[in-house]
C-alpha cells in the first residue's frame, strides 16, 4: 500500500488517459470509487449507494430490477485491465477493482510485470563472472541464465495475455459494437444504400487572408460566394460518425449540404450536421415541430443562434441560449431530433448546435454508449424495441474550445 499522494496521482494518470477519454460516466464512477476508497480503506461501497450518489438513480432504485451499475463496473474493470495492458504498462501502481466488489484496491506492481525489467537477461553476465570458474560455477550460471531467460519470456507472454484478456474483456461487452448502438442506428442500417451524413458548408464572402463573414443576400448580392470551408465541430463529428458506423459494419456517404439536393433526399436515409442556419437544405425538409433555431437580431446577443422552446414543459425556459457573442464560449445547446423523411420509408436525423461546438457534442452524444444508453431510457426504448421519432435539447458545458460534458434536458417524443 502506498500513501495518499502516490494514489492520487495514480488516479489522475487514469483519468486523463486515453483508455478512458470519453467515458465521462466511468470517469464519474472511478472518482466516486476512489474517493470511498480513500475515505473508508478495505469497504465496497453498496450497489445502491453508487446508483443515486453516482448515477442519479432515484430513491426507488431496486439493483435487483436495474443492472446499470453491475454493467457500468464491468466496463470500468475493462478499461483497467486495458490502461494496464497498453499506456500504464510501466506504471509502477496498480488501481484495481475486484470482480465481486465495488471496493478499489491500490498495491505496488510486483516485479518483472513492467517493460523495464524486459532486460533482465543482461544481468547474467554478472551472474556467470560471481560463479567463478569451476565447472559446477558454470552450471549454475547456465542454469541462472536460462532462468532468467525463462522469466523474461514469461514476462513478455504475460504482458501479451493480459493485452489479449483485455481486448477480451472489451469485446465480450460488446462484441461488435454496444447494444444501444444497434437500437438507435437499427433505422440507418437496414436500407438498400447507405446512409448519407449531410454536412453544413455555409455560403461565406471574402478570404481567409483578408477576412470572412456569412454571405448576406442583400448586402452581398453579386459577390463571389466561398463555399467550401465548414466548422471544426462539424469535422470531428464526421469522424465520430465514421467510426460509429464501422463498428456496425455500415459505410456512409458523406456530402457537404450545397451539393445536396431534394432528389437525394427521397431514396436516402441522412442524417443532418449542423443547424440550419447554416445547413440550408434542412429548411425544405420535414423540419423539427418542438425546438428550433432563430437566429438573435438586436440587443447583445444580436448574431447568436438559440433554441426556441415552442411547448415548454414544467421547469424548462421559453428559450436555450448559448454564451454571449463577447464572453469565452463556456456553454452551448443542441438539437438532437428524429425524423421521418420525404418519403415514410427512410429516416432523418438532425445532430445540430448554436455553435459548431455544439454541433459536435450533438454528434458525440449519439455515438457514446452510455449517453445513448440515457437517451434509449429516457425514450422507454428496450433493447429488441424500436426507436421512433423524437425530439431533444442537451445542454454543452464547454472547457477551451471543447465539449466536456453534455446533459439532456428536453425531451419529445414525436408521432410515430
Amino acid at each position: 500500500m502506498t500513501d495518499r499522494p502516490q494514489q492520487l496521482t495514480q488516479l489522475e494518470k487514469l483519468l486523463g488517459s486515453r483508455a478512458l477519454h470519453g467515458s465521462e460516466s466511468l470517469c464519474k464512477l472511478l472518482q466516486y470509487l476512489a474517493n470511498h476508497s480513500l475515505e473508508h480503506p478495505g469497504v465496497s461501497p453498496k450497489e445502491y449507494q453508487i446508483a443515486t450518489e453516482v448515477f442519479g438513480r432515484q430513491k426507488d432504485f431496486d439493483p435487483h430490477l436495474d443492472s446499470m451499475v453491475r454493467v457500468q463496473a464491468g466496463r470500468l474493470r475493462a478499461k483497467l485491465a486495458e490502461y494496464y495492458a497498453s499506456e500504464g504498462v510501466d506504471d509502477h501502481f496498480v488501481l484495481e477493482m475486484p470482480k465481486g466488489s465495488y471496493a478499489l484496491t491500490f498495491h505496488q506492481r510486483t516485479r518483472g510485470t513492467g517493460r523495464n525489467h524486459a532486460n533482465a537477461p543482461h544481468e547474467a553476465p554478472n551472474n556467470l563472472e560471481a560463479s567463478g570458474r569451476t565447472s559446477r560455477a558454470w552450471i549454475v550460471a547456465v542454469i541462472a541464465l536460462s532462468v532468467i531467460l525463462a522469466s523474461a519470456v514469461a514476462v513478455a507472454t504475460d504482458r501479451f495475455l493480459n493485452r489479449r484478456i483485455a481486448e477480451a474483456r472489451v469485446a465480450s461487452d460488446s462484441p461488435d459494437a454496444p447494444v444501444a448502438f444497434h437500437v438507435f442506428w437499427k433505422g440507418f442500417l437496414t436500407g438498400p444504400q447507405e446512409p448519407w451524413v449531410i454536412f453544413s458548408n455555409a455560403a461565406f464572402v471574402g478570404r481567409p487572408y483578408i477576412g470572412m463573414r456569412y454571405y448576406n443576400r442583400p448586402r452581398d448580392s453579386g459577390a463571389v460566394i466561398t463555399d467550401h470551408y465548414t466548422g471544426v465541430g462539424e469535422v470531428l463529428a464526421v469522424h465520430a460518425l465514421d467510426t460509429v458506423f464501422a463498428k456496425l459494419h455500415q459505410q456512409i456517404r458523406v456530402k457537404r449540404g450545397s451539393l445536396f439536393s431534394l432528389d437525394d433526399a427521397k431514396n436516402n436515409d441522412l442524417i443532418f450536421i449542423g443547424s440550419p442556419s447554416e445547413n440550408l437544405t434542412l429548411l425544405e425538409l420535414p423540419n423539427t415541430q418542438e425546438f428550433t433555431f432563430k437566429q438573435i437580431t438586436s440587443g447583445p446577443r444580436t448574431g447568436t443562434m438559440e433554441i426556441i422552446n415552442f411547448h415548454p414543459e414544467s421547469g424548462e425556459p421559453k428559450e436555450f441560449f448559448p454564451s454571449p457573442p463577447d464572453e469565452t464560449l463556456t456553454e452551448d445547446y443542441s438539437i438532437i431530433a428524429l425524423k421521418r423523411g420525404l418519403n415514410p420509408a427512410h429516416s432523418v436525423l438532425i445532430l445540430a448546435g448554436a455553435t459548431t461546438i455544439g454541433t459536435q457534442a450533438a454528434v458525440e452524444y449519439v455515438c457514446q454508449q452510455n449517453s445513448l444508453e440515457e437517451l434509449l431510457l429516457r425514450l422507454s426504448v428496450s433493447n429488441s424495441g424500436e426507436l421512433k421519432p423524437f425530439e431533444a435539447v442537451i445542454r454543452v458545458k464547454v472547457a477551451k474550445g471543447v465539449p466536456v460534458g453534455s446533459q439532456l434536458v428536453a425531451l419529445r417524443r414525436g408521432p410515430a
